[in-house]
């Protein structure tokens, strides 16, 4: 294969494969296009070729582990994203497999390669007096603390995707009878999430200082522009460390974006809603993804150590002896 037909493979992989005729979203083609670019970087300083000169042949078995392997030793990335860059470069392999028999062999040594499985550490989320302190670290007398505040408020309660967030305009928000923020998530499917009354006060407010207009983004930058994903995490981040100085739990979690859409499920698990209901609410494809929600609530499992007790008898939850006590005896 010569080098200009490679090329042509890449490209018709993201115009035609993906774009036309799998229709993927924006979110899929700049996962798969960011980690081409880290690939193509990556070979070209192992073997010295630029991505133009690079033949099928090149992408071998070989490279490809040094490539991944890289991803975690060099660019310290989790095991998730290791795996999500593999997903990338065997949906490219499998379209190859396609255009180009001739390197059958090669590509299924490449195909045959294992995502790794890791450890699902039990999810973060923020207890009722975090919340508090973190929707209250936002300077209100500025408008980017007006801006953040409702930013903030709205993934507490909706539980929106950092995307979906970045994403919204104002004809995405509903504020009348039935008030609900209106998003296109994940897999391309269209959902409405609904607001509170407090959310509702609080956009409301937000919208009016701007101006509404369907076309502008909800939660714009400077330059009147929709806020990047790396804003966004930024924001929250800045606003936790903040936060922490008036809650001092806070100092000892990682607050993202995720964290808080993890924060809206704890607080629909705890309120008593079905998981069924939970999995609409976020978008998720399967209601076992809620699943995770319910292996990091303690209540409940407190809740299930009550009803297995004996009769007559009642369950408490395990306290430490006082410090002189246990040192009397120790004596």
């Amino acid at each position: 294969m010569t080098s200009q037909r490679f090329s042509a493979l890449l490209e018709a992989f993201f115009t035609e494969r993906l774009i036309s005729q799998r229709h993927a979203s924006p979110h899929t083609v700049a996962s798969y296009r960011d980690t081409f670019r880290l690939l193509l970087k990556f070979l070209q300083k192992h073997i010295r070729k630029a991505p133009s000169e690079l033949t099928m042949a090149d992408l071998d078995v070989r490279l490809i582990g040094a490539f991944l392997q890289d991803l975690e030793a060099g660019r310290h990335n989790a095991i998730r994203s290791r795996n999500l860059r593999l997903t990338a470069i065997r949906s490219f392999f499998r379209y190859a497999a396609l255009e180009c028999p001739e390197h059958a062999e090669q590509i299924h040594r490449v195909l045959a390669i294992p995502p790794k499985r890791h450890s699902r550490p039990v999810v973060d989320f923020l207890l009722k007096p975090e919340i508090d302190a973190l929707l209250s670290a936002p300077d209100q007398t500025d408008w980017r603390g007006r801006r953040d505040h409702a930013l903030l408020l709205l993934a507490v309660q909706t539980g929106l995707r950092l995307s979906e967030i970045a994403g919204l305009r104002h004809a995405d928000i509903e504020l009348g009878r039935g008030a609900h923020v209106r998003c296109l998530g994940k897999g391309r499917k269209e959902r409405c999430t609904p607001l509170t009354r407090t959310a509702v006060k609080v956009l409301r407010a937000w919208i009016q200082e701007q101006g509404r207009d369907e076309r502008k983004p909800l939660f714009p930058n400077a330059r009147g522009g929709h806020l990047s994903p790396d804003t966004i995490q930024h924001l929250v981040a800045r606003h936790s460390a903040a936060a922490a100085k008036a809650c001092s739990t806070l100092r000892k979690k990682r607050v993202t974006p995720h964290v808080l859409r993890h924060t809206a499920a704890m607080e629909l698990l705890q309120a008593g809603v079905d998981r069924s209901v939970i999995a609409l609410w976020l978008g998720h494809e399967s209601i076992e993804t809620t699943q995770i929600y319910l292996d990091a609530n303690l209540e409940i499992k407190e809740q299930a150590l009550k009803r297995t007790a004996p009769a007559g008898a009642t369950l408490t939850r395990f306290k430490p002896d006082d410090q002189l006590l246990n040192f009397l005896k120790s004596l």
